[in-house]
Order: C-alpha cells, then structure tokens, then sequence
C-alpha cells in the first residue's frame, strides 16, 4: 500500500483539532503531521496529546504552513506517495478521506479536489462571501485553463511526485489556487468528488473578518491572473 501523510495547518485550533485527528480512519495513514502556526492557544499540545506529530511555524500564512509540512514529510525515509491536505477547524469531514484517495490509489488522478460545491454543506457552512468567491475563482479556472473546477476546497489529496514537480511557493491565501493553476497547466489528471462540509469551530481567520475576506480574494484572483498569459 501508498504511504500516505496527512499535513493539517493549524492556527489556535485548541477546541477542534483533537476532534479532527480522531476523526481521520484508524489504519488509513502512516502520520498526522499538524503545523501549529503562531498559536498562542494549546492547539500543539492537544495534537500531539491525540498522536499528531506537530511542528511549529511561526511566521503567519496557510501557505507557509502547507510547505513547513511539506518540507517535514518528504524528508522522512520512506518518504509519502501521497499527501493529505485538510483544515484543523473541524469543518472537513476526515471519515471522507476513503473517497478522496481512491482515485489516487486506483490510477486515475495525480490530484484529488474533495468538492464542497459538489457535496452536502451544513447550512451557515459556508459564507456568502465563501461561496461568491469560490464560484468566481472557479470559473476564472475553467474560463482560462479549461478545467471543470467547481471549487477551491481545502481538503485534498496529492501524490508526492505531483506536488514536487508543482514546486509551490505560495505562502499565504493563494495556495490552493496556485496548486490547480499550475496543475491545469501541467496537464495533471485532477478530479473532484463531492464533500461534506459543516460550520467550522471557532471563528474564522479568513472569512470571519472584512480584512481577512478581501485579503483572500485579492490574493486568489491576482495568483489566477498571474499565470494568466503565461505559455
């Protein structure tokens, strides 16, 4: 079987991210890799507490975060196949993994997008600035590089090979944009499968805040269109 990580970003997640660990399927992964980035709560000792492996970044950014865990895994021997990417808050649904990953381990994906477009959300789950701006980048995404992206979901899944050739350098909002602008123009076989999706624990950092909100979307668009003309 692939081996397989787990990478989840996490900033003062103390309430949700034992909740979230627990929830991930016994026996489905090698390591639960959390990076508490600039927590001032107890968010690593409650991971670590729930079998996490938790590494520190202490420079803010979910992009920043995503590669400090990166960077942590692919330097383990053996090194992943396959990485999981989700949210500490306890808004994705871990029990899905299963259907994220069969398409990877099946063959037929490089990438595997969990879709909360496609899926059942919790009504409040998503905000209307969320959903407005997640239809905008999804569309500016099949306009351009002729995808079928529906969303821009956090929860993912990546083989390492994949990833590696991404050479991701994103180190805040833009990462999971970045990561499907670039896949599209590598000819990466992406899928998406549907996701649940429910209201997160605690307030968002992004969406919670009008600064947060347009700090999101002006970084969203701007990585969209910066890869816009190129070849």
């Amino acid at each position: 079987m692939p081996r397989i990580s787990v990478i989840i970003p996490a900033h003062n997640e103390a309430e949700s991210i034992a909740l979230v660990i627990g929830e991930i399927p016994a026996g489905l992964v090698q390591e639960i890799i959390v990076v508490n980035n600039a927590s001032t709560d107890a968010t690593a000792a409650r991971a670590a507490a729930a079998g996490a492996t938790v590494l520190l970044e202490p420079v803010p950014g979910y992009g920043r975060t995503c590669l400090r865990g990166i960077a942590y895994a692919l330097a383990q021997t053996p090194r992943p196949d396959i990485l999981v990417f989700l949210d500490g808050d306890h808004s994705d649904y871990p029990a899905e993994m299963p259907a994220l990953l069969t398409p990877l381990l099946a063959g037929q994906a490089d990438m595997v997008i969990g879709s909360r477009a496609l899926g059942k959300r919790e009504r409040g789950a998503l905000l209307p600035q969320q959903r407005f701006g997640n239809w905008l980048a999804a569309f500016l995404l099949r306009y351009r590089f002729g995808t079928t992206t529906t969303d821009l979901g956090p929860f993912r899944a990546i083989s390492t090979t994949a990833l590696l050739g991404l050479q991701m350098e994103d180190t805040t909002y833009g990462w999971t944009v970045e990561m499907q602008v670039k896949a599209a123009r590598q000819n990466l076989r992406v899928v998406e499968v549907p996701v649940s999706y429910r209201r997160r624990i605690g307030t968002s950092k992004i969406s919670g805040t009008v600064r947060g909100t347009f700090g999101a979307g002006y970084k969203i668009l701007s990585t969209i269109f910066r890869h816009w003309g190129r070849g």
